[in-house]
């Protein structure tokens, strides 16, 4: 993990982050709908933009944490979790669990790591930056 002074607010973002995922990707699907085939037709191809965009953010957000050496570490952990997902979609009785999410779960985690890479990555120690000249006392 990259050298931060609010590192431990920055893990407990992080902790709530991945149960946030970890919630809505076990929430029953939109439940409250009556016409489940119609709401399947409207679902169908937005289910894996939905998991591409939640693991590009998920990258996104852990690029901001880790130095570049370490993005593969972030990519397998983010790649165990989406099957950790996927795992416990399968033991509740209204989730279907697929391997096509975690092939879009794995193009969000190298998109996001490679927009780290390419500039992004490191974001927290910016912000940290900025927040703490802000919160100087201008003389």
């Amino acid at each position: 993990m990259l050298e931060l002074h609010y590192g431990r607010v920055w893990r407990g973002i992080s902790i709530v982050l991945l149960i946030t995922v970890l919630a809505a990707t076990l929430m029953p699907a939109i439940w409250f709908w009556s016409d489940r085939v119609r709401l399947l037709s409207l679902v169908g191809g937005v289910d894996k933009w939905s998991h591409f965009a939640a693991f590009l953010v998920l990258a996104l957000w852990f690029s901001g944490l880790f130095r570049k050496r370490s993005y593969w570490r972030v990519a397998v952990g983010l790649l165990a979790f989406g099957i950790l997902i996927e795992l416990c979609q399968r033991l509740v009785g209204y989730r279907s669990a697929e391997w096509l999410d975690v092939v879009a779960n794995a193009l969000g985690i190298a998109v996001g790591l490679f927009l780290g890479w390419l500039g992004f990555g490191g974001w927290c120690q910016r912000f940290e930056a900025w927040w703490l000249a802000r919160r100087r006392p201008s003389s």
